[in-house]
């Protein structure tokens, strides 16, 4: 099995398109169509279902595709270990992150890493599904890693090493019965209107979590993507927010109040897969992080 034809097949699979496959790898498409058809002749079976208007995987192709991606994540890990010994890190280091990631500043360590590693490429990518769907991502070896929110227990194929948390508050109209109360019950809430993120989201499962424990169904007839909207939703009356402490302790004139009797907490995690070895680039990243999030959240807690 050569290592061309899985690259050409990563390529199809995820365009499904072999056009496009194509113009992606810069070969001629009937190339890619030759190194196929040698592909399947090899392994037995079709990977894809082809007509004049679209391309799908078959179910050998969807069993192919995670395997052929970790293949060459490999084969990339071998080549980057030896380019480390030549003349520093280089490859590409694809990272995945939510819109939001608390104390831990990653513009600022993006640009510490790129100035100690100017060889490698780094590609930042956020995810419209939130932490559910960068969990898939880094499971499926589209990115290499990811700073994400996940309660409970990891899908199998991710590795999670807690980075910060910090408490979800409730956020209200100054103007609302529950405003300036220090804390407030879940039951207190039962009966708001919620302003909250995308199922999905890591704060959203925390709180939607806490709520079914307690057998409180709650109404969120809005949903937001970023912590400023929900904020002007709030100012206007529309309805309650949770928000995490650090996005919170901005918006000075709106009520802030904890949970009671056990707060909800908000986790930030760096994502790794469990079946395949990290590059040398994503290694030294994450070396990096670890320390860098410790740091962030100890001058948070400093300025409390």
């Amino acid at each position: 099995m050569e290592f061309r034809h899985l690259q050409y097949f990563v390529a199809v699979a995820e365009e499904l398109s072999f056009t496009r496959a194509s113009r992606r790898l810069h070969v001629v498409q009937s190339g890619v169509s030759s190194a196929i058809k040698s592909l399947e002749r090899e392994l037995g079976a079709a990977l894809f279902d082809r007509d004049r208007h679209r391309v799908t995987l078959t179910d050998a192709g969807r069993a192919l595709l995670p395997e052929a991606r970790a293949a060459l994540a490999a084969v990339q890990a071998a080549q980057d270990a030896v380019a480390e010994t030549r003349a520093g890190l280089r490859g590409t280091l694809t990272i995945g992150t939510m819109l939001s990631t608390g104390h831990i500043d990653l513009p600022a360590l993006l640009g510490r890493f790129h100035a100690a590693h100017p060889g490698v490429m780094v590609r930042l990518r956020l995810a419209p599904g939130g932490s559910a769907e960068l969990a898939r991502e880094v499971i499926g070896g589209r990115i290499d890693l990811a700073l994400l929110s996940l309660p409970g227990q990891p899908p199998a194929g991710l590795t999670l090493r807690l980075l910060t948390e910090e408490p979800l508050l409730l956020v209200c109209h100054p103007g609302h019965p529950l405003a300036r109360r220090p804390a407030v019950t879940l039951h207190e809430l039962a009966s708001e209107p919620f302003i909250d993120f995308p199922a999905g989201w890591g704060n959203r499962a925390v709180v939607d979590r806490a709520f079914a424990a307690a057998g409180i169904d709650r109404q969120v007839p809005f949903e937001v993507v970023q912590f400023a909207a929900a904020a002007n939703l709030v100012r206007h009356r529309l309805g309650v927010a949770f928000l995490p402490a650090s996005a919170a302790a901005e918006l000075r004139d709106l009520s802030r109040s904890e949970v009671a009797p056990s707060s909800l907490t908000w986790r930030i995690f760096v994502a790794t897969p469990t079946a395949r070895r990290l590059s040398a680039a994503a290694r030294a990243f994450a070396t990096e992080l670890l320390p860098a999030a410790q740091e962030a959240a100890e001058a948070a807690a400093g300025r409390r």
